[in-house]
């Protein structure tokens, strides 16, 4: 069956409105085969000039925010025994570099979890699969002095 497409808009940072997302598109389509979890943030700057509160949000959109979907997502694959589940991560899951530690650290979270989801899945025959793609050219504004919003990366 072929289904009209249907703009759900979400931001993966808003971890509280991820699960009435994930449940408005059940409701809509009854079930998803595949998720292509896609969304990424990343701020470049040495780990003393990057707050605190810059680092979680990070962390939130790179981790909290994929595993949510999943996890709300999840129990609907796990009831048909099937599903495929993907993680568009980064090279940089698997290595660190210079003035990119919050990136780094989040991304290394989101594959330890999705490797374990994997061995976790097997049973249920949903696929998992992690993408670790090298570096690549996204979106960037330039930042104004002392704005450290304007120096996420998209």
């Amino acid at each position: 069956q072929t289904y009209a497409p249907k703009l759900i808009l979400l931001d993966i940072t808003d971890i509280s409105c991820i699960r009435d997302v994930a449940k408005e598109i059940l409701n809509c389509y009854g079930c998803v085969d595949i998720l292509i979890n896609n969304a990424s943030m990343k701020v470049k700057g040495a780990v003393q000039s990057i707050s605190l509160e810059l680092d979680k949000k990070i962390m939130d959109a790179n981790y909290f925010g994929p595993i949510t979907l999943t996890k709300a997502i999840l129990p609907n694959m796990i009831s048909r025994r099937t599903g495929q589940i993907v993680l568009i991560n980064s090279i940089q899951g698997k290595i660190g570099i210079p003035f990119r530690a919050a990136y780094a650290a989040s991304k290394h979270a989101a594959v330890g979890f999705f490797d374990c989801l994997r061995a976790e899945m097997e049973e249920f025959d949903i696929s998992v699969s992690t993408v670790n793609p090298t570096f690549i050219c996204s979106y960037h504004r330039q930042p104004a002095p002392g704005n450290w919003e304007a120096s996420i990366w998209k």
